[in-house]
């Protein structure tokens, strides 16, 4: 030994260097990502390009004009606007209720499954259905139901502003009703999968407490599942704003301001519809003002709705 202390595996292991793999799926995603994204600026790009001259030519005064005569180049859209945010408000009014109640329906065991299932596969085959169709169907159906029933509570409620006669057949309210149709099944498909993922336990716990089954629904299930029925409800008003075909069938396309809702209106999806393809020089700038003011109220309508969802998701949780 020699009072030498021998030492065991002295030897150093040998070390191996780690090297990640390069993550494809994430690069991609982030591709895909950095490309809508530029889709969506070129997009934006061209549309103010396009809109340039119109918008050094008439500035504010094209959201404040009532006129849109092309012939004498002048050119407004407060009419257009007023009757964009009246038509997309209105069918809301029409399909939240109805598509909040169907949804509750379908998602609370009301009837045997297949009934359900029945029920839950017509109301989304609704969003398959073109919008021409849609425009055909009020063209036939929905427009004399107005001319004939419109007429009879005009007279009777003539005096109130919003019951003004005479009830054209192409008007606010028939255009607003067919969008309330075509916006259902989205309010309707998110309303039920929100009401759908509440965990029942919350509904084990009402009913211990003692609650019956409606105050369980309108008191624990429906504000739980509120941050998803905001969302339908922003999903289905900007699919409203951008409806085209279908307005531009059933609205009337008139550029007169009216309180009445059996009156004719117009929006801007459907003004862009009728007029681009005939339009000529500055008109044609005009329209593409149109068109970035659309995409302008869209994205208004997206961040508020954003903020809107965020403030219930923190009730709903409890935040302040």
């Amino acid at each position: 030994m020699g009072g030498k202390s021998q030492s065991f595996g002295s030897a150093n292991p040998v070390t191996r260097e780690y090297h990640p793999r390069p993550d494809f799926f994430r690069a991609a995603c982030w591709l895909a990502s950095a490309f809508t994204v530029l889709l969506i600026l070129l997009i934006i790009g061209e549309i103010v390009v396009k809109a340039w001259p119109a918008i050094q030519k008439f500035g504010f005064g094209f959201l404040t004009g009532l006129q849109w005569s092309p012939n004498r180049e002048h050119f407004g859209v407060l009419p257009v606007l007023i009757g964009t945010a009246a038509s997309s408000l209105l069918a809301l009014l029409f399909a939240l209720p109805l598509g909040v109640a169907i949804s509750i329906f379908l998602s609370e065991n009301f009837l045997p499954p297949p009934v359900r299932q029945t029920i839950r596969f017509v109301v989304e085959l609704l969003a398959a259905i073109p919008s021409v169709v849609y425009g055909l169907w009020g063209i036939f159906v929905v427009i004399p139901l107005i001319q004939q029933y419109g007429a009879v509570i005009s007279a009777k409620l003539g005096f109130i502003p919003l019951f003004q006669g005479p009830a054209y057949g192409n008007s606010l309210i028939t255009a607003s009703l067919v969008l309330a149709l075509m916006v259902l099944p989205t309010i309707t498909a998110i309303s039920r999968s929100a009401l759908v993922t509440v965990p029942a336990t919350l509904r084990e716990a009402s009913y211990a407490l003692g609650a019956t089954r409606w105050e369980t629904i309108l008191g624990v299930i429906l504000p739980t599942a509120a941050p998803g029925i905001v969302a339908a409800t922003i999903l289905a008003f900007g699919r409203a704003m951008g409806e085209t075909m279908a307005v531009a069938m059933l609205i009337g396309n008139s550029q007169r301001l009216s309180w009445s809702l059996f009156s004719p209106s117009n929006t801007l999806s459907a003004l862009l519809a009728n007029q681009f393809a005939e339009a000529d020089g500055i008109q044609v700038s005009a329209l593409m003002y149109a068109a970035a003011l659309l995409v302008i109220l869209t994205l208004v309508v997206n961040t508020v709705g954003e903020a809107v969802l965020r403030r219930t998701q923190r009730s709903v949780m409890g935040l302040k």
